[in-house]
């Protein structure tokens, strides 16, 4: 990866009081458990705040935030259904890049292609494609 999440999350974190209004005490609550935790505790209050962002589905900074600590998760415990949120969460946020800061574009791109290169699918090169359309299809 060219950046880290870790920071980019914090960045992302920090703009978003203003995005979250009378949420911004709880979040910044939840934050920190999942920051100074670990285990079922830390993982609480990650879920907690995706929730919260799917309460505020215009908080573009706190949208990114999420998808920097799922990449966070990922690397925490390394199960596929971290990488589907991450995907999930991703293809959400690069739907529509309208009022968005290209830096987090640019971020999300790239980690959206890990979560899909984590479960296992990457694009196909030039050569799969063209051997998938040679190949001979039932009945030939």
């Amino acid at each position: 990866m060219q950046f880290d999440a870790a920071l980019a999350a914090q960045d992302a974190f920090s703009q978003s009081e203003r995005e979250l209004g009378s949420d911004w005490d709880h979040a910044v609550e939840l934050e920190e458990t999942f920051s100074s935790n670990a285990g079922a505790t830390a993982r609480g209050a990650y879920e907690e705040l995706l929730a919260l962002a799917q309460r505020h589905p215009n908080a573009h900074s706190f949208q990114a935030f999420c998808i920097y600590i799922t990449w966070q998760q990922v690397t925490e415990e390394t199960i596929a259904h971290h990488f589907q949120t991450g995907m999930r969460l991703s293809e959400v946020y690069l739907g529509s890049v309208d009022g968005k800061e290209q830096r987090d574009i640019d971020y999300v791109t790239e980690l959206y292609e890990s979560f899909r290169a984590g479960l296992g699918l990457e694009e196909e090169d030039e050569m799969q494609v063209e051997y998938r359309r040679d190949t001979p299809k039932g009945g030939d």
